[in-house]
């Protein structure tokens, strides 16, 4: 998860992520390219006092100025595009789960089994246990298991929300009367922390996410153990 003063992105834990982190190092690079060369042009042009007839009036330079940026937006917009249609792939998810944003909390379903779900709300911090995190614990946990293509449907039953999480490269809105899907695969165990990214409301801040990835023998375990208290 992040900590204080981090400058960069949060670990990734999909595969999905770790692609939008490459493509975030590939764009910077060139920005920082640009930015170096314009940077040189406008302390030359400052400092000099000469000047070249053929850079006045160049037909060659025009061209190359012209042509140089449609490359460098190729360059930036291909591995875009890839990453976008990566990211509506969904093949054979292994789960599926309906994540419902509510004024302020979130209620998960898992649709595969007969009767799981719960409601998942904040722990308040004067309940906080050593070693859990302000704001961003929650009293339900969503637990998948690692390495399985996951589904998540993703509705609102009052206002606009937003269901994100950014070491998993997931954001997606959670619209009233809509159904939108997005899908991701885990790479690797562990808790991973989300909040709500649409401005919903007196509590917009108090309505964490918290996805929690684990072997799938402890996924089966615990789902047993859910459908035995419901």
């Amino acid at each position: 998860m992040a900590h204080p003063s981090q400058l960069g992105f949060q670990d990734a834990a999909s595969p999905v992520m770790e692609e939008l982190l490459h493509f975030h190092d590939h764009a910077l690079m060139i920005v920082f390219l640009i930015s170096t060369l314009v940077l040189y042009i406008i302390v030359a042009m400052v400092t000099t006092k000469l000047t070249n007839k053929f850079i006045l009036d160049s037909q060659e330079i025009e061209i190359i100025w012209t042509l140089l940026p449609a490359m460098i937006l190729i360059l930036i917009a291909l591995p875009s595009l890839r990453i976008l249609y990566l990211m509506d792939e969904i093949n054979d998810p292994h789960l599926t789960i309906k994540a419902v944003g509510h004024q302020w909390y979130w209620s998960y379903e898992y649709t595969d089994y007969e009767d799981l779900g719960f409601d998942s709300y904040m722990i308040p911090t004067q309940d906080l246990t050593p070693g859990q995190f302000r704001l961003l614990e929650t009293d339900h946990r969503m637990v998948i298991p690692v390495e399985s293509p996951i589904r998540v449907l993703v509705s609102a039953d009052d206002v606009l929300h937003s269901w994100a999480v950014p070491s998993l490269g997931i954001k997606m809105d959670a619209v009233p009367g809509r159904l939108n899907q997005t899908a991701f695969i885990t790479s690797r165990p562990g808790v991973f922390y989300g909040q709500c990214s649409e401005i919903c409301g007196a509590n917009h801040s108090f309505m964490p996410i918290v996805v929690e990835a684990v072997p799938l023998e402890h996924f089966e375990n615990w789902s047993s153990l859910m459908l035995e208290d419901a």
